[in-house]
């Protein structure tokens, strides 16, 4: 097994596999591929279903997707593009009624060792687009022409960091001397700046996850997915959701619910799941990941 293989344990893996219920005769689609973990319990649990796996990192499934086409056959189809654009992209490929989805929106370790400027422990350059081909601003251009009132707002709505105000000063301030182009530029300056009391994680977290967030508009695509994943649903279908924060987790939540009350959706989790204890000994990442799941009502009663 090869070290980036190591990174990456997916998360949740008995829990989406009872709450999508992968059916024999079915289609399912894993909208956020990544390496594969989810895609290979699906096909693996329910011989005779069929996946659709997306992914708008050409990378991941460059790197991950042949061995499992290899291994499961016509059973897998392999769909490079946005899950924002999940409408488009099944009409492409003449994929007509899902049985079950699944979302995964957390970032891999994967992507955040092979991607440049997601990880704030190795200094690369300070990009952050998941995929180039998809994004074109990079977080080094917005720290460099921003304004600090944008910088601010950015880093307290999508990092939710308490230090923002401090933190966007600071950034104006050095880009007058020098220009932003690495990501220890960016993490030592808010190291300097920033407490580190009481802090289990690097004070530049936050930030790097709100600049990540924004330069991929990871927020719009989920709200934009949500809204095609429940019209592509067949009858009884099941959406099922991982997110890894509260911005993430709170539109869901807010989503399945007004769905409910649309009578489109039945909420599956009155309560978000979470890892039981066995998967947090194993896997101590998995301790942010939070399930929702619900399906979608009789398509003839709406």
């Amino acid at each position: 097994m090869s070290e980036k293989q190591l990174l990456h344990k997916t998360v949740l893996v008995k829990q989406v596999l009872e709450y999508l219920n992968p059916q024999a005769g079915k289609t399912y689609l894993d909208a956020t591929f990544g390496s594969g973990g989810h895609t290979r319990a699906i096909l693996e649990r329910e011989p005779n279903c069929s996946v659709v796996a997306l992914d708008w990192d050409q990378l991941a499934l460059d790197t991950y997707g042949p061995a499992l086409r290899e291994e499961f056959g016509d059973r897998l189809t392999l769909v490079w593009g946005n899950f924002a654009l999940l409408y488009k992209l099944l009409r492409e490929n003449k994929i007509n009624g899902l049985d079950g989805i699944l979302a995964d929106f957390g970032t891999s370790q994967i992507q955040i060792i092979n991607r440049p400027g997601f990880s704030v422990h190795r200094n690369t350059p300070l990009d952050m687009r998941m995929s180039p081909a998809h994004q074109k601003i990079t977080a080094a251009e917005l720290l460099n022409k921003a304004t600090e009132e944008k910088l601010r707002e950015i880093f307290w709505q999508f990092g939710q960091e308490r230090n923002a105000k401090q933190i966007a000063a600071a950034i104006v301030q050095e880009r007058a001397k020098k220009t932003f182009r690495t990501t220890d530029q960016l993490a030592e300056l808010i190291a300097r700046i920033v407490p580190t009391k009481n802090r289990r994680i690097h004070p530049a977290t936050q930030v790097f996850q709100a600049l990540r967030i924004f330069v991929n508009k990871e927020l719009d695509n989920i709200s934009a997915f949500l809204s095609t994943a429940v019209s592509a649903l067949n009858s009884d279908g099941r959406l099922v959701c991982i997110s890894f924060h509260s911005l993430e987790d709170r539109l869901v939540k807010h989503f399945f619910k007004e769905k409910e009350q649309e009578g489109i959706l039945s909420v599956l989790t009155p309560r978000v799941i979470t890892a039981d204890e066995e998967e947090l000994a194993q896997n101590p990442s998995s301790r942010s990941a939070c399930l929702r799941a619900a399906a979608r009502t009789d398509k003839e009663n709406n």
